[in-house]
């Protein structure tokens, strides 16, 4: 195999190599150094991620690369570990700064760890970018809900696939359970009322029986009951 770098080769060639698992010495910075490759970062990152880099060369382009490319190393399964783990906490830094569309566009993108920065995104869009998330777990989007909830929270969940997941419903009136005696959280009553349809009335009485705060307990019941009396159960 012959190891040239551009122009001396195709890109189309030279961007294969870059993925070739066993570069020769000396290979890989060469190919940082291209100034056409420094003018792609969403190229430049196949040699940042690579797990032949040297630690000095990876390090140095993880710390010039952009949240979106960033972005792309740290869901990246081939890439190096450390790679994976240094984007992921740059993109940590860099979430409090970024615009409120490159929040949109970071938040289906978003590894693990940035989930919960994400979550307390107080913008319904970016939360229900975040809600499309291919990664995002039942368990993962269980283990965000804490009071207090927040009404941008709620409008996002109530617009996404998993509206009508039951195991959802009921955390989400847990944590409206504790978040309706806070102050100035802005969630009302009402916004227990579609997690309350979604469950079988069966189920609707017995989670009013672990619910503490009174209006929402007895919304529960209510719930329940006239379900009941319109099938005579």
């Amino acid at each position: 195999m012959t190891w040239l770098l551009p122009p001396a080769i195709e890109w189309s060639k030279f961007l294969r190599l870059l993925r070739h698992p066993a570069p020769p010495p000396g290979w890989l910075e060469a190919a940082a150094d291209l100034k056409d490759l420094q003018k792609r970062p969403l190229l430049l990152r196949w040699v940042a991620q690579h797990p032949k880099a040297p630690a000095q060369l990876r390090a140095r382009l993880l710390a010039r690369l952009p949240w979106r490319a960033l972005a792309s190393v740290a869901q990246d399964a081939s890439a190096h570990p450390q790679a994976r783990s240094t984007a992921t906490e740059r993109l940590q830094g860099l979430w409090p700064g970024l615009s409120l569309g490159e929040r949109r566009a970071l938040a289906p993108l978003a590894p693990k760890p940035l989930w919960r920065l994400v979550w307390r995104a107080g913008n319904a869009g970016v939360l229900s970018a975040f809600l499309q998330n291919p990664r995002l777990n039942l368990e993962g989007l269980m283990g965000l809900f804490h009071a207090p909830l927040h009404p941008a929270q709620l409008a996002a969940l109530e617009l996404s696939v998993w509206r009508e997941q039951e195991a959802v419903a009921l955390r989400v009136l847990d944590a409206l359970d504790q978040t309706l005696p806070m102050p100035d959280t802005g969630v009302v009553l009402g916004h227990a009322a579609p997690w309350i349809r979604v469950l079988e009335p069966g189920q609707r009485l017995l989670a009013s029986t672990g619910l503490r705060h009174p209006a929402l307990r007895r919304m529960a019941r209510a719930h329940a009951n006239t379900v009941m009396d319109e099938y005579g159960l």
